[in-house]
Protein backbone atom coordinates (compact mmCIF):
# COMPACT_ATOMS: atom_id res chain seq x y z
CA UNK A 1 0.00 0.00 0.00
CA UNK A 2 1.04 3.16 -0.80
CA UNK A 3 3.01 5.73 2.14
CA UNK A 4 0.89 8.48 0.82
CA UNK A 5 -2.23 9.37 -1.78
CA UNK A 6 -1.66 7.91 -5.15
CA UNK A 7 -1.10 11.55 -7.31
CA UNK A 8 -2.79 11.83 -10.80
CA UNK A 9 -2.61 14.97 -12.91
CA UNK A 10 -5.67 15.81 -14.81
CA UNK A 11 -4.01 17.65 -17.73
CA UNK A 12 -2.14 15.66 -20.70
CA UNK A 13 2.03 16.01 -20.43
CA UNK A 14 4.37 16.15 -22.93
CA UNK A 15 7.89 15.21 -20.81
CA UNK A 16 11.67 14.30 -22.62
CA UNK A 17 13.71 11.93 -20.74
CA UNK A 18 17.66 11.44 -21.51
CA UNK A 19 19.10 8.03 -20.43
CA UNK A 20 21.72 6.15 -22.28
CA UNK A 21 22.60 4.94 -25.21
CA UNK A 22 19.30 2.70 -25.27
CA UNK A 23 19.13 -0.43 -23.69
CA UNK A 24 21.47 -0.10 -20.39
CA UNK A 25 20.24 1.06 -16.75
CA UNK A 26 19.22 4.69 -17.06
CA UNK A 27 17.33 4.13 -20.09
CA UNK A 28 15.29 1.31 -17.94
CA UNK A 29 14.59 3.90 -15.22
CA UNK A 30 13.57 6.45 -17.44
CA UNK A 31 11.03 3.97 -19.11
CA UNK A 32 9.80 2.80 -15.67
CA UNK A 33 9.16 6.08 -14.56
CA UNK A 34 7.87 7.36 -18.23
CA UNK A 35 4.96 4.36 -17.86
CA UNK A 36 4.23 5.88 -13.84
CA UNK A 37 3.50 9.64 -16.13
CA UNK A 38 1.91 7.84 -18.39
CA UNK A 39 -0.53 5.91 -16.19
CA UNK A 40 -0.79 9.08 -13.75
CA UNK A 41 -1.82 12.11 -16.00
CA UNK A 42 -4.44 12.75 -18.58
CA UNK A 43 -5.06 11.50 -21.79
CA UNK A 44 -2.80 12.34 -24.57
CA UNK A 45 0.11 12.17 -22.51
CA UNK A 46 3.26 11.96 -24.29
CA UNK A 47 6.41 10.50 -23.26
CA UNK A 48 10.16 10.25 -24.99
CA UNK A 49 13.55 8.98 -24.37
CA UNK A 50 16.02 10.21 -25.93
CA UNK A 51 19.79 8.80 -25.56
CA UNK A 52 22.60 10.51 -24.19
CA UNK A 53 26.19 9.99 -22.30
CA UNK A 54 24.94 10.93 -18.79
CA UNK A 55 27.78 13.27 -18.34
CA UNK A 56 28.20 16.97 -19.38
CA UNK A 57 25.63 16.39 -21.79
CA UNK A 58 22.62 15.37 -19.28
CA UNK A 59 23.02 18.63 -17.55
CA UNK A 60 23.52 20.63 -20.84
CA UNK A 61 20.09 19.20 -22.50
CA UNK A 62 18.11 19.80 -19.01
CA UNK A 63 19.14 22.91 -18.77
CA UNK A 64 18.81 24.31 -21.95
CA UNK A 65 15.20 22.88 -21.59
CA UNK A 66 15.97 20.24 -24.43
CA UNK A 67 14.84 17.71 -22.14
CA UNK A 68 12.81 17.69 -19.23
CA UNK A 69 14.44 15.14 -16.98
CA UNK A 70 17.74 13.42 -17.29
CA UNK A 71 20.16 10.80 -15.38
CA UNK A 72 23.84 11.61 -14.20
CA UNK A 73 26.23 9.36 -13.33
CA UNK A 74 27.95 9.27 -10.54
CA UNK A 75 25.63 11.46 -8.28
CA UNK A 76 28.72 12.53 -6.51
CA UNK A 77 29.81 14.54 -9.22
CA UNK A 78 26.98 16.31 -9.40
CA UNK A 79 27.94 19.42 -6.92
CA UNK A 80 30.69 20.51 -9.74
CA UNK A 81 28.50 21.44 -11.94
CA UNK A 82 26.13 23.64 -9.98
CA UNK A 83 29.45 26.14 -9.56
CA UNK A 84 31.49 24.61 -12.70
CA UNK A 85 34.36 23.52 -10.94
CA UNK A 86 36.85 20.71 -12.27
CA UNK A 87 35.34 18.38 -14.82
CA UNK A 88 32.69 21.36 -15.91
CA UNK A 89 35.48 23.61 -16.48
CA UNK A 90 33.74 26.63 -16.20
CA UNK A 91 30.13 25.28 -17.52
CA UNK A 92 27.93 25.89 -14.53
CA UNK A 93 24.15 25.07 -13.81
CA UNK A 94 22.94 26.49 -10.76
CA UNK A 95 19.11 26.41 -12.03
CA UNK A 96 19.40 21.93 -11.67
CA UNK A 97 17.83 20.41 -9.40
CA UNK A 98 17.15 16.71 -8.32
CA UNK A 99 14.21 14.75 -7.74
CA UNK A 100 15.95 11.63 -6.30
CA UNK A 101 18.60 9.55 -6.49
CA UNK A 102 18.61 5.46 -7.72
CA UNK A 103 21.34 4.00 -4.78
CA UNK A 104 24.06 1.62 -7.16
CA UNK A 105 26.60 0.78 -4.89
CA UNK A 106 30.28 1.42 -7.65
CA UNK A 107 33.71 2.87 -7.34
CA UNK A 108 36.67 3.45 -9.99
CA UNK A 109 39.52 0.20 -9.47
CA UNK A 110 42.58 0.04 -11.05
CA UNK A 111 44.26 -3.49 -12.20
CA UNK A 112 47.43 -4.25 -13.50
CA UNK A 113 48.56 -7.78 -13.96
CA UNK A 114 50.57 -9.24 -11.84
CA UNK A 115 53.45 -9.96 -14.22
CA UNK A 116 54.63 -5.95 -13.91
CA UNK A 117 55.00 -6.66 -10.05
CA UNK A 118 53.34 -3.27 -9.49
CA UNK A 119 51.28 -3.24 -5.99
CA UNK A 120 50.85 0.60 -5.35
CA UNK A 121 51.25 4.02 -7.36
CA UNK A 122 54.70 4.53 -5.40
CA UNK A 123 55.82 1.20 -7.46
CA UNK A 124 54.08 2.45 -10.46
CA UNK A 125 56.45 5.98 -10.32
CA UNK A 126 59.52 3.65 -9.32
CA UNK A 127 59.52 1.74 -11.71
CA UNK A 128 58.18 3.31 -14.80
CA UNK A 129 56.57 0.54 -16.84
CA UNK A 130 55.33 0.97 -20.56
CA UNK A 131 51.89 0.46 -19.58
CA UNK A 132 48.72 0.47 -21.66
CA UNK A 133 45.62 1.28 -20.00
CA UNK A 134 42.05 0.38 -21.00
CA UNK A 135 39.64 2.99 -19.87
CA UNK A 136 37.03 5.51 -20.92
CA UNK A 137 37.68 8.68 -23.25
CA UNK A 138 38.30 12.09 -21.67
CA UNK A 139 36.56 13.14 -24.35
CA UNK A 140 35.11 16.52 -22.41
CA UNK A 141 31.76 15.06 -21.43
CA UNK A 142 32.49 11.35 -19.79
CA UNK A 143 32.94 11.12 -16.18
CA UNK A 144 34.96 8.44 -15.91
CA UNK A 145 37.50 9.06 -18.56
CA UNK A 146 38.07 12.52 -16.84
CA UNK A 147 38.07 11.09 -13.39
CA UNK A 148 40.92 8.75 -14.15
CA UNK A 149 42.93 11.13 -15.67
CA UNK A 150 42.56 13.05 -12.91
CA UNK A 151 43.28 10.27 -9.71
CA UNK A 152 46.17 9.42 -12.62
CA UNK A 153 47.48 13.13 -11.99
CA UNK A 154 46.59 13.92 -9.08
CA UNK A 155 48.93 10.35 -7.93
CA UNK A 156 52.05 12.09 -9.91
CA UNK A 157 51.19 10.45 -13.17
CA UNK A 158 50.03 12.46 -15.65
CA UNK A 159 49.01 11.00 -18.95
CA UNK A 160 52.16 12.42 -20.92
CA UNK A 161 54.80 10.72 -17.88
CA UNK A 162 53.07 7.75 -18.78
CA UNK A 163 53.50 8.15 -22.47
CA UNK A 164 57.17 9.08 -22.01
CA UNK A 165 57.75 5.47 -20.48
CA UNK A 166 56.42 3.82 -23.90
CA UNK A 167 52.70 3.60 -22.00
CA UNK A 168 49.97 5.40 -22.57
CA UNK A 169 46.10 4.82 -22.90
CA UNK A 170 43.62 2.75 -24.66
CA UNK A 171 39.86 4.46 -24.58
CA UNK A 172 36.87 3.00 -25.38
CA UNK A 173 33.50 2.95 -24.17
CA UNK A 174 31.40 0.68 -22.27
CA UNK A 175 33.06 -1.19 -19.95
CA UNK A 176 32.72 -4.75 -21.91
CA UNK A 177 34.74 -2.79 -24.84
CA UNK A 178 37.22 -1.69 -22.43
CA UNK A 179 37.78 -5.06 -20.91
CA UNK A 180 38.03 -6.94 -24.17
CA UNK A 181 40.94 -4.76 -24.65
CA UNK A 182 42.63 -6.07 -22.10
CA UNK A 183 41.43 -9.93 -23.10
CA UNK A 184 42.64 -9.39 -26.85
CA UNK A 185 45.97 -7.95 -25.77
CA UNK A 186 45.66 -4.37 -26.74
CA UNK A 187 45.89 -2.83 -23.70
CA UNK A 188 47.63 -3.82 -20.23
CA UNK A 189 45.55 -2.67 -17.25
CA UNK A 190 42.15 -2.11 -16.84
CA UNK A 191 40.91 1.30 -14.88
CA UNK A 192 37.20 1.29 -14.40
CA UNK A 193 33.91 1.84 -12.84
CA UNK A 194 31.03 -0.83 -13.49
CA UNK A 195 32.76 -3.01 -10.67
CA UNK A 196 29.92 -5.12 -10.50
CA UNK A 197 29.72 -6.09 -13.98
CA UNK A 198 30.46 -9.58 -15.83
CA UNK A 199 33.48 -7.48 -17.67
CA UNK A 200 35.35 -6.79 -14.43
CA UNK A 201 34.35 -10.39 -13.35
CA UNK A 202 35.19 -12.09 -16.34
CA UNK A 203 38.58 -10.28 -16.43
CA UNK A 204 39.71 -11.07 -13.09
CA UNK A 205 38.99 -14.20 -13.42
CA UNK A 206 40.91 -14.59 -16.65
CA UNK A 207 43.71 -11.94 -15.70
CA UNK A 208 46.16 -12.47 -12.09
CA UNK A 209 45.69 -8.90 -11.13
CA UNK A 210 47.55 -6.29 -8.71
CA UNK A 211 44.29 -4.04 -7.60
CA UNK A 212 45.99 -0.82 -7.02
CA UNK A 213 44.34 1.56 -3.97
CA UNK A 214 44.69 4.77 -3.91
CA UNK A 215 46.73 6.62 -1.92
CA UNK A 216 45.61 8.54 1.13
CA UNK A 217 47.10 11.95 0.69
CA UNK A 218 45.46 11.93 -3.55
CA UNK A 219 42.32 10.62 -1.58
CA UNK A 220 42.63 13.83 0.91
CA UNK A 221 43.08 15.85 -2.26
CA UNK A 222 40.63 14.86 -4.06
CA UNK A 223 37.66 15.22 -1.84
CA UNK A 224 39.06 18.75 -0.68
CA UNK A 225 39.41 20.09 -4.53
CA UNK A 226 36.34 18.20 -5.80
CA UNK A 227 34.28 16.74 -3.04
CA UNK A 228 34.64 13.23 -4.48
CA UNK A 229 34.72 10.52 -1.71
CA UNK A 230 36.40 7.49 -1.09
CA UNK A 231 35.14 4.04 -1.27
CA UNK A 232 36.25 0.66 0.44
CA UNK A 233 35.71 -2.24 -1.89
CA UNK A 234 35.66 -5.48 0.52
CA UNK A 235 38.25 -7.94 0.36
CA UNK A 236 37.31 -10.97 -2.56
CA UNK A 237 34.84 -9.11 -4.49
CA UNK A 238 36.76 -10.47 -7.72
CA UNK A 239 39.52 -12.66 -7.54
CA UNK A 240 42.96 -11.49 -6.53
CA UNK A 241 41.23 -8.57 -4.65
CA UNK A 242 42.78 -10.15 -1.38
CA UNK A 243 42.37 -7.32 0.99
CA UNK A 244 39.69 -4.47 1.14
CA UNK A 245 40.59 -2.01 -1.86
CA UNK A 246 40.21 1.44 -0.84
CA UNK A 247 39.51 3.93 -4.03
CA UNK A 248 37.11 6.88 -6.01
CA UNK A 249 33.35 5.78 -5.38
CA UNK A 250 31.39 6.21 -8.72
CA UNK A 251 28.31 5.15 -6.96
CA UNK A 252 24.36 6.57 -7.22
CA UNK A 253 22.20 7.55 -10.99
CA UNK A 254 20.97 10.87 -9.72
CA UNK A 255 17.68 12.10 -11.25
CA UNK A 256 17.79 15.66 -12.79
CA UNK A 257 15.31 18.55 -13.62
CA UNK A 258 15.47 22.31 -13.96
CA UNK A 259 14.13 24.03 -10.37
CA UNK A 260 11.21 25.63 -13.17
CA UNK A 261 9.34 21.80 -13.54
CA UNK A 262 5.81 21.81 -12.80
CA UNK A 263 5.55 21.09 -9.28
CA UNK A 264 3.01 18.24 -9.68
CA UNK A 265 5.54 16.86 -12.29
CA UNK A 266 8.23 16.16 -9.99
CA UNK A 267 6.31 15.35 -6.91
CA UNK A 268 4.68 12.63 -9.03
CA UNK A 269 7.90 11.56 -10.35
CA UNK A 270 9.35 11.33 -6.47
CA UNK A 271 6.11 9.43 -5.47
CA UNK A 272 6.88 6.65 -8.50
CA UNK A 273 10.21 6.32 -7.73
CA UNK A 274 9.37 5.62 -4.15
CA UNK A 275 6.07 4.17 -4.13
CA UNK A 276 6.36 2.02 -7.42
CA UNK A 277 10.12 0.57 -7.10
CA UNK A 278 9.12 -3.22 -7.19
CA UNK A 279 8.65 -2.44 -10.80
CA UNK A 280 12.19 -1.59 -11.22
CA UNK A 281 13.51 -3.75 -8.23
CA UNK A 282 12.35 -7.12 -9.82
CA UNK A 283 14.20 -6.39 -13.21
CA UNK A 284 17.64 -7.10 -11.19
CA UNK A 285 16.35 -9.65 -9.04
CA UNK A 286 18.16 -12.53 -11.41
CA UNK A 287 20.97 -10.73 -9.83
CA UNK A 288 23.04 -10.78 -5.85
CA UNK A 289 22.25 -7.26 -4.58
CA UNK A 290 26.19 -6.21 -4.41
CA UNK A 291 26.50 -7.54 -7.97
CA UNK A 292 23.37 -5.46 -9.43
CA UNK A 293 23.62 -2.20 -11.14
CA UNK A 294 20.76 -1.23 -9.35
CA UNK A 295 21.28 -1.96 -5.65
CA UNK A 296 17.97 -3.93 -4.71
CA UNK A 297 16.13 -3.83 -2.23
CA UNK A 298 15.82 0.13 -3.35
CA UNK A 299 15.38 2.34 0.05
CA UNK A 300 13.49 5.49 0.14
CA UNK A 301 15.47 7.25 2.42
CA UNK A 302 18.23 6.70 0.16
CA UNK A 303 16.12 8.01 -2.79
CA UNK A 304 15.76 10.95 -1.09
CA UNK A 305 19.15 11.82 -0.09
CA UNK A 306 20.54 14.15 -3.05
CA UNK A 307 24.20 15.23 -3.84
CA UNK A 308 22.70 18.94 -4.76
CA UNK A 309 19.04 20.70 -3.74
CA UNK A 310 15.77 18.79 -3.82
CA UNK A 311 13.30 20.23 -6.35
CA UNK A 312 10.21 22.09 -4.37
CA UNK A 313 7.84 19.06 -5.94
CA UNK A 314 9.91 16.27 -4.61
CA UNK A 315 10.77 18.02 -1.51
CA UNK A 316 7.10 18.29 -1.04
CA UNK A 317 6.68 14.30 -1.32
CA UNK A 318 9.43 13.56 0.53
CA UNK A 319 8.79 15.41 3.69
CA UNK A 320 5.30 14.07 3.25
CA UNK A 321 6.56 10.79 3.45
CA UNK A 322 8.52 11.10 6.07
CA UNK A 323 11.46 9.78 3.69
CA UNK A 324 13.39 13.86 3.69
CA UNK A 325 13.70 13.75 7.59
CA UNK A 326 15.14 10.34 7.64
CA UNK A 327 17.72 11.42 5.14
CA UNK A 328 19.01 13.44 7.21
CA UNK A 329 19.55 11.79 10.14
Amino acid sequence: MAATPEPFIDRPLEVHFQGDWGWANLHRISGWLASQLLSHSAKGTRIAVWTGGAGIDAMRAVDSGEVDVSLFVPAGFAPMGLDGRGYFRGESFPALRALGTMPQIDAIVFAIPKRFGIHSFEELRAKRPPLRISTSLDDGNNTLGYAVQTIMATAGVPRALLESWGGGYVEGGPPYECAAFVAQGRADAFFYEAIMTDSWRNLANAIDFHFIPVEEAVLDELERTLGWTRRTIPAGYHRGMDKPLTTVDFSDFLLLCRDDMEDDVAYLLAWAMCETREILERQYRHLPPERSAVTYPLDPVKIARTSIPLHAGARRYYEAAGYLRRAAD
